[in-house]
């Protein structure tokens, strides 16, 4: 008897530590999900109208460039072209936007893609934020080591200058609020 008490005790244990639970089990994989979520995107808008919708495009135009995907960036650069008299008086917004659609390569919109950043940026600092933050990111190795920078919701780095090459390369060098 002895014998077979010591495996029906493993096995009840066994049994009994098991979660035969379908809700519970639904509900626990919900719950491990959400821990291990990304965090959701944060929640961006700039005072000027028309430089905030144009914000959307430059996004746009910088997950195209991280990507290599040159077909994407003239796209973007395009719709950023579009709206760019109404953000950017100057003009340079537009000219800018107008080099990286012509480009005939990655890497001439790569380099087009530093001068649109300057005037963005500009942009954003002198006209300001209505909410939530941007990061002024920086990468040392870009345009030979010249260095340029661009704008991210995110401190994470996805360097649009180097793409899949150096993905993480450069630094957040400011935020703007």
């Amino acid at each position: 008897m002895k014998q077979w008490l010591i495996p029906a005790a493993v096995t009840f244990l066994a049994a009994c530590g098991g979660n035969n639970n379908p809700q519970q089990e639904k509900e626990n994989t919900a719950e491990k999900a959400a821990q291990t979520a990304a965090p959701a995107a944060t929640t961006v808008a700039l005072k000027n109208d028309a430089l905030n919708a144009v914000f959307e495009h430059y996004e746009k135009l910088t997950d195209a460039l991280v990507k290599g995907d040159a077909a994407a960036a003239k796209v973007s650069a395009a719709a950023i072209e579009t709206g760019a008299p109404a953000a950017d008086p100057s003009g340079k917004l537009a000219e800018a936007a107008q080099k990286i659609g012509a480009a005939t390569d990655i890497e001439a919109q790569r380099g087009a893609y530093s001068v649109l950043n300057n005037t963005f940026i500009g942009l954003v600092k002198s006209t300001g934020m209505s909410s939530g933050e941007l990061h002024v990111e920086f990468c040392p190795m870009a345009l030979d080591n010249a260095g340029a920078r661009w704008l991210s919701r995110s401190k994470e780095i996805r360097n649009p200058y180097f793409g899949d090459a150096m993905l993480t390369c450069g630094s957040v060098e400011e935020t703007l609020q």
